[in-house]
């Protein structure tokens, strides 16, 4: 939100700003996570990639770190603990 807001403030235009996290990880190690903090015993099914999809998945920020002066403060494991609360509470309603 920070960044966005920060976006939102500038006097000039500074086209589009990557805000993603720079840390690096596979949609298997993400799934994993939360697989484990949400104490689940699904299993995971591996598809096909499909042929459009990224080989990398580490957006770069420089443009934010200058422009903004921000880069992102959670780690994934933080952000999860913050967000698996959310989503359970919205889908016990």
């Amino acid at each position: 939100m920070e960044a966005i807001l920060r976006t939102m403030e500038q006097e000039e235009t500074v086209g589009p700003v990557n805000i993603g996290n720079p840390v690096e990880f596979t949609i298997r190690e993400l799934a994993e996570q939360v697989l484990a903090k949400v104490g689940s015993s699904s299993k995971l099914i591996e598809m096909p990639l499909p042929s459009d999809d990224p080989t990398q998945r580490k957006p770069d920020i420089s443009l934010a770190k200058k422009v903004l002066d921000w880069e992102p403060k959670v780690s994934l494991s933080e952000g999860l603990d913050r967000t698996i609360p959310y989503f359970s509470e919205i889908i016990s309603r």
